[in-house]
C-alpha cells in the first residue's frame, strides 16, 4: 500500500474530529471498508467540511424523476469527465471507482476520463458530457444554443442547471485537491473492475 501522506495541508486523526463528522465518516467506512481520504483531507476545516458534504450529497445523491432525469450514474460521468480535463487525479480515481459501480460497467470510468467523444456512450451522455466540459473549460461561452442542444436529447430546464453545478462544484474539488496534493486511497483503483471477493 501507498505510504505517502494524504494531503499536504493537516490531516487531523478521526478520533479528534466533532462527533457528527466522526459519525458520518464512520458510516462510509463501514459501508465502504476504508476511509476515502478526501474526507480526512478536508476534516481539519469542520465548517468547510460539512458544506461541501452537503451540497455534494445534494447534487449527487439525487433519484431521477420528472424534474431531473439524470441518473446516478451520469452524475459520476460528469465529475470524471470534467476531473479528467482539470488534471484531478483523486477526483477520477475515486469517482471513477464509483461510476464503474454505478454504470456495472468495468471499462467505462478510463473511457470517460481520457476522452468522453470515443466513449461508448449514448447521444444523450455525449450531449450531457459535451455540455458539462463547456461548463468547466469555457462557462463564460455557454448560450441558449447550448441549453437547446440539451432539451434536443430530453433533458430538462433542471438538468440542465444539475449538469453545471456539478461541473462547477467539482471544478472547485478539483482545485482544492490538487493544490492539496490529495492522493486517492489504493482501494479506488480496483473497485468496480473485479468481483468483489465472496
Amino acid at each position: 500500500m501507498n505510504s505517502k501522506p494524504v494531503s499536504r495541508f493537516p490531516v487531523p486523526e478521526l478520533k479528534d474530529l466533532p462527533a457528527d463528522i466522526r459519525e458520518r465518516i464512520e458510516a462510509v467506512q463501514q459501508k465502504t471498508g476504508f476511509v476515502p481520504n478526501v474526507f480526512l483531507a478536508l476534516a481539519h476545516r469542520p465548517a468547510e467540511w460539512r458544506a461541501f458534504v452537503a451540497y455534494h450529497d445534494a447534487l449527487m445523491e439525487k433519484e431521477p424523476d420528472a424534474a431531473c432525469t439524470l441518473t446516478k450514474a451520469e452524475r459520476e460521468m460528469i465529475v470524471v469527465a470534467t476531473s479528467g480535463a482539470n488534471g484531478c487525479q483523486y477526483c477520477v480515481v475515486a469517482h471513477g471507482a464509483i461510476l464503474r459501480i454505478r454504470a456495472k460497467n468495468p471499462l467505462i470510468a478510463d473511457q470517460v476520463a481520457v476522452n468522453h467523444r470515443k466513449a461508448d456512450l449514448t447521444p444523450r451522455q455525449h450531449a450531457m458530457l459535451d455540455f458539462g466540459m463547456k461548463v468547466a473549460l469555457e462557462s463564460h461561452a455557454v448560450g441558449d444554443a447550448d441549453i437547446e442542444a440539451l432539451r434536443r436529447h430530453g433533458f430538462t430546464a433542471d438538468d440542465a442547471w444539475d449538469i453545471a453545478a456539478i461541473a462547477a462544484f467539482f471544478a472547485m474539488s478539483n482545485r482544492l485537491a490538487n493544490v492539496a496534493s490529495m492522493r486517492p486511497n489504493d482501494e479506488f483503483y480496483l473497485l468496480g473492475r473485479v468481483p468483489k471477493p465472496k
